[in-house]
């Protein structure tokens, strides 16, 4: 039964994962309608009420202070500097800075006394790192060091987001504390987007329009509640650790879809970043303690 639910959770971290690869791309898209602020205050703001209905049974007993406030900053300010990024560098660059949460999950998560990662896995995080260094070597496609940072900094309330959220989900439905949240950060996020820039301007075209509704329905509904849904079921540090499936994902994307360069620098990164995921996930104590004699086994548990 706890292998079923590992694997589940293992599942639906990865689907998420893959999912958000793509956000960043809708994200870039929608902003050809929406600036940083109406695209978190309205992402949120529609994804909500989804959300809330599939889980109105649970709302009443998600809706408490230490949910609300996870969900302002942890969701609502966290988009609101991404967007911001987004806005000022390319899709590559954004999805691969990403790259860096699961480093930054269990650097936090340790400082919460929330466990530890194991050396393998902290090779893993640095390898995953490197790749972001070379594909960053790149530059181009509209990327810049403002619009870098931003993401950044952005990444960082991320990865304390991911690392406070499993005490969150305790005993509680991921769907409404999900719900609530997302409610929170368009609160959050609304009367910035009013004072900053007014009311949204009418689309020219359907297309930033459609990648809006897709983003915020199949972009964030979705894949939120995997990833609240699978972090009950394992560590902040392996959640963190499958986050590296978004930037891998959200490069392809970018380079594929956006003419983004890509060069040799950018495909070894990528190859780093997927090295980086198996050594920060796979439980290689466990394969290496099944090669090697029964009587060693015991002395290599101790370790």
């Amino acid at each position: 039964m706890r292998d079923m639910k590992q694997r589940n959770a293992i599942i639906s971290l990865a689907l998420a994962g893959a999912i958000w690869g793509s956000s960043v791309a809708l994200s870039k898209l929608s902003l050809g309608w929406l600036d940083a602020t109406w695209l978190t205050a309205l992402r949120f703001g529609v994804a909500a009420p989804v959300l809330a209905l599939i889980a109105r049974r649970h709302l009443r007993r998600a809706f408490n202070a230490r949910v609300i406030l996870a969900g302002a900053v942890g969701y609502g300010v966290t988009m609101l500097l991404q967007n911001a990024g987004i806005e000022h560098t390319s899709v590559s660059h954004a999805a691969i800075i990403v790259g860096g949460v699961p480093v930054m999950v269990a650097v936090v998560s340790a400082g919460l006394g929330h466990g530890r990662s194991s050396g393998v896995a902290w090779v893993g995080y640095g390898v995953a790192l490197l790749g972001i260094v070379f594909v960053a070597r790149g530059g181009g496609g509209g990327a810049s060091s403002d619009g870098d940072l931003l993401v950044l900094a952005s990444v960082v309330m991320s990865a304390a987001m991911i690392a406070v959220q499993p005490r969150l989900l305790v005993d509680q439905d991921a769907a409404a504390v999900t719900a609530v949240q997302f409610a929170a950060a368009s609160l959050v996020a609304l009367p910035v987007a009013l004072i900053s820039g007014g009311l949204p301007h009418a689309p020219a075209t359907a297309e930033p329009v459609i990648a809006f509704l897709v983003l915020a329905l199949l972009g964030t509904v979705v894949p939120f509640w995997l990833f609240a849904h699978g972090q009950k079921g394992t560590s902040a540090q392996f959640a963190g650790a499958l986050v590296n499936i978004e930037p891998l994902v959200g490069a392809v994307v970018g380079w594929v879809a956006f003419a983004d360069p890509v060069g040799v620098w950018q495909i070894v990164g990528a190859v780093a970043m997927v090295v980086g995921i198996l050594l920060s996930t796979v439980s290689w104590d466990r394969i290496i303690c099944a090669g090697l004699p029964q009587r060693l086994q015991a002395r290599f548990e101790l370790l």
